[in-house]
């Protein structure tokens, strides 16, 4: 799936989509934040209004006593305005803050849902800077936008008004040149949107290329690779730079068109008002009054055009975020889905056929064997055979593009997704470690493990005893991926977490490919006791581990070479024979 943003989503139906899901929940707080703009606003036009009696009756009329009643009057309403506008400030940020958080938990369990193809296809950098950075975004955009343009609009209103009360035909002069404003904002906002959907591509492609070079830093450190990643890494960072920059120059435009504009109207006025005063037709007071509400007005009409910047920038970043969002899965549970309730299920693979997208050639072409219950099935042969195809199959990553896969003789596809998984448990060469302590990583995907069970599965696995030896115990923060552990410590918390999930279905994907021969051997007998009455399916390069399984199945290029038992496979001279002389010269 490409990043880049497709064809622009109109703007309203973006806002609409953003209203209906997000906004409506937080309506309560919407109407009392409302509230306090419009009282707000009425503070701000009500000092314009009271500048025309303060020219005219006091300072022109020189009437001393209302001087300090007026006084009073200005001060109470910039009080009112600063208690009022720091209530609704709050109110609305409020808003945006619970609108953008729903957003980022949406998007995160959108991404939990989609298939494994997904999450192959798309780097993790970009998924992650699609929920933080694009919804950073997004977030500025909402709180900017719902706290700004209420406020700003509802002042406006109350600004025009006082205008229209004190020289409507003023008012209509100086309009003239909100129109010409009000265009040029437009312009400037669609030529932002799009900027804003580059900016957030190349954050998002800059993102990925940081995790790949964090996560691959041993091979750039081995082969002297510094220079190069730095000369990389900056490339992307100018050009992210270059598109910032460029975002700038066009939003910022706005404010000498603004000023010009301004100034033209102020001409107008005061030429327009000196005359009317000098032919005896209005008051300074008038004048003053209107000018002031002009000048006034100016400060939400900038906001407002600097407002409408923001919120296209956020609208591009939301279109990123909703055309992830409206991903959806392709495995997923039928309507009339069964329950799986096995406690010793056989698998079959019925002509079994399956094609990754883009790939010029089948993974696996009518593959047909079965894996007996409560037995071992140990799948070998050279590498891009189709061994960890046919292990991806059985929890569904994927599903067949022909023929079957059948448990106790039900196609997995009419199988719910969470009956299946919840009987399988997987330990794969590929080990995740999470960033929490050693009890929390054994005892993820079974809750509510108690300590007693999480250590038995640890001594199962052997790895108690380095456990206990850390700082902590059980309580160590392993690091990111493990990082505080060796390749054969984080496999044993990975075998531990599979003894202690306790399923039928167990998947071996070179469990022990990370252990020395000692520790191999300890494990196995481990895994002998763990594979007592379970339907168990091993792949494995080194056959010395794969001897005694009960069945092995031998894949070369998609298919089924040859099957049997060790004894079996070697009186056939084949694949299997072969791969195993070559492991014992090893």
């Amino acid at each position: 799936m490409s990043t880049k943003p497709k064809t622009h989503t109109p703007a309203l139906v973006l806002i609409r989509r953003l209203t209906a899901a997000y906004l409506r929940p937080q309506m309560k707080t919407l109407v009392a934040s409302l509230i306090f703009m419009i009282l707000s606003g009425a503070m701000t036009a009500g000092f314009a209004a009271l500048m025309k009696p303060i020219m005219d009756k006091v300072l022109v009329g020189q009437n001393t006593e209302l001087i300090l009643p007026f006084g009073i009057a200005i001060l109470v309403c910039f009080v009112l305005n600063g208690i009022f506008g720091f209530a609704e400030n709050v109110l609305m940020n409020k808003v945006g803050q619970n609108i953008i958080a729903d957003v980022q938990y949406d998007m995160f369990s959108s991404f939990m849902s989609l298939d494994l193809a997904f999450f192959h296809a798309n780097p993790s950098g970009q998924l992650m800077s699609r929920i933080i950075n694009d919804v950073q975004v997004m977030r500025n955009a909402v709180a900017d936008s719902l706290t700004g343009i209420g406020s700003s609009l509802i002042t406006l209103i109350f600004l025009v008004a006082v205008m229209f009360h004190q020289d409507w035909k003023l008012a209509l002069i100086s309009f003239t040149v909100f129109p010409v404003a009000g265009i040029c904002v437009s312009l400037l906002g669609r030529r932002l949107r799009s900027i804003s959907g580059n900016i957030q591509h190349q954050i998002g492609a800059l993102a990925g290329h940081l995790s790949q070079i964090f996560m691959g830093i041993r091979q750039v450190k081995a082969y002297g690779m510094e220079d190069f990643e730095n000369r990389r890494a900056k490339e992307s960072i100018n050009s992210v730079r270059k598109l910032i920059m460029k975002s700038i120059r066009i939003g910022t435009m706005s404010t000498p068109i603004n000023e010009a504009l301004v100034g033209l109207a102020l001409c107008g006025m005061i030429t327009y008002g000196g005359y009317h005063i000098a032919n005896g037709q209005g008051t300074v007071g008038s004048l003053i009054s209107f000018i002031t509400a002009f000048s006034l007005a100016y400060e939400p009409i900038k906001r407002l055009a600097k407002l409408n910047n923001t919120l296209q920038t956020g609208l591009g970043a939301a279109e990123r975020v909703f055309e992830m969002m409206d991903m959806k899965p392709t495995i997923l549970n039928k309507p009339d889905a069964k329950i799986l309730q096995s406690s010793r299920p056989g698998i079959r693979f019925d002509n079994a056929t399956f094609s990754y997208e883009n790939a010029e050639t089948q993974a696996l072409n009518g593959v047909a064997f079965e894996i007996p219950p409560g037995k071992v099935t140990a799948l070998v042969g050279p590498s891009g055979g189709g061994k960890s195809t046919i292990m991806n199959l059985i929890p569904r990553f994927y599903d067949v593009t022909a023929g079957s896969v059948r448990i106790d003789g039900t196609d997995l596809r009419d199988l719910t997704l969470e009956s299946l998984r919840s009987h399988i448990a997987l330990v794969s060469q590929d080990i995740t470690i999470f960033d929490d302590n050693a009890r929390a990583n054994i005892a993820y995907g079974r809750a509510g493990a108690t300590d007693e069970e999480i250590t038995a599965a640890a001594i199962a696995a052997e790895a108690d005893t380095f456990i206990r030896a850390m700082p902590e115990g059980y309580d160590t923060q392993l690091g990111e991926n493990g990082v505080k552990l060796s390749g054969g410590q984080r496999q044993r918390i990975a075998i531990a977490r599979a003894i202690l999930r306790n399923a039928p279905i167990l998947l071996l994907d070179e469990a022990t490919s990370a252990l020395d021969a000692e520790s191999e051997q300890a494990i196995q007998k481990s895994f002998e006791k763990l594979q007592e009455g379970r339907t168990t399916l091993v792949i494995a390069h080194r056959l010395s581990t794969v001897q005694n399984a009960d069945q092995i199945v031998v894949m070369d290029k998609g298919r089924v070479a040859e099957s049997g038992t060790h004894a079996e496979l070697l009186a056939k001279e084949g694949i299997y024979a072969r791969l195993y002389m070559i492991g014992l010269k090893d």
